[in-house]
């Protein structure tokens, strides 16, 4: 296992936890107990655990507040092998609606090998990933550009999705909830959302399995609003997330398509 794929999964691992030890960590991952250590202080350093004794705790970052940058190593082996998932349903020659976020930031950088394609971006960050790429057309949606997110919100991005109809739209998320379906933290982000799954004729949501059983401020739409749901394997494994199961049981019923990678 890789630093990176074994950091994602020990954060799992504390997240399903309310207390993990050291020890148990070592006997889950296959790892000696020092590597635990040394992982647990270098998700400690980014923010995610609280080390106490003999283990660790999560802490739970601040709802929205952390900003792309802060967000953009967390998981980001999780993130790349969703975004490789979500680009291959993309058919050539589509036009696509590519949501804000850090997952949907790796999307964008596989989404080169669809192409040709007309990629319309909510994000300023997925406007550099697809800028100048060959047959790729890209469009950036106007808006107000969120600060620390650069996400492309308000009342011009607004009027901007209503002019146009895409074939897919990629999808970040906040939350997946059984009972509340999608929702977001930012009021300004969930309105985007609720145009763009207005204009388009088919949406996929993608999302690490950490925003399984999470209810956010803002409702986007319930579950069966979306096509296809893109997450990683956690999700189905009650001992790393213990939401994971009961929320993709409800997506499948809602007429989901469920996909984890």
């Amino acid at each position: 296992m890789g630093v990176a794929n074994r950091l994602d999964l020990t954060l799992r691992l504390v997240q399903g936890s309310d207390r993990i030890s050291v020890s148990e960590l070592s006997q889950r991952l296959g790892v000696s107990e020092m590597t635990v250590r040394r992982d647990l202080d270098t998700l400690e350093r980014r923010g995610l655990v609280r080390r106490v004794h003999g283990g660790a705790v999560a802490v739970r970052p601040p709802e929205g507040g952390e900003g792309f940058d802060a967000r953009e190593s967390w998981q980001a082996a999780t993130k790349d092998r969703l975004g490789a998932a979500v680009a291959a349903l993309v058919e050539p020659g589509s036009r696509v609606l590519l949501d804000a976020g850090t997952t949907t930031a790796h999307v964008a950088e596989h989404l080169a090998a669809r192409a040709p394609l007309t990629v319309a971006v909510l994000s300023l960050q997925a406007a550099v990933r697809l800028a100048d790429r060959p047959d790729i057309e890209l469009l950036v949606i106007g808006g107000r550009s969120r600060q620390g997110e650069r996400s492309l919100v308000g009342p011009l991005a607004l009027r901007a999705l209503e002019s146009l109809a895409f074939d897919c739209f990629v999808m970040s998320i906040g939350g997946v909830h059984a009972e509340h379906g999608w929702s977001e933290f930012s009021l300004d982000d969930a309105a985007v959302k609720q145009v763009g799954l207005a204009q388009a004729a088919r949406t996929i949501a993608v999302a690490d399995a950490t925003k399984l059983g999470v209810r956010a401020f803002s409702q986007v739409a319930p579950l069966g609003a979306v096509d296809c749901f893109v997450t990683d394997a956690a999700a189905d494994d009650e001992a790393t997330h213990p939401n994971g199961p009961q929320s993709l049981r409800a997506l499948r019923k809602a007429g989901v398509e469920t996909l984890l990678v």
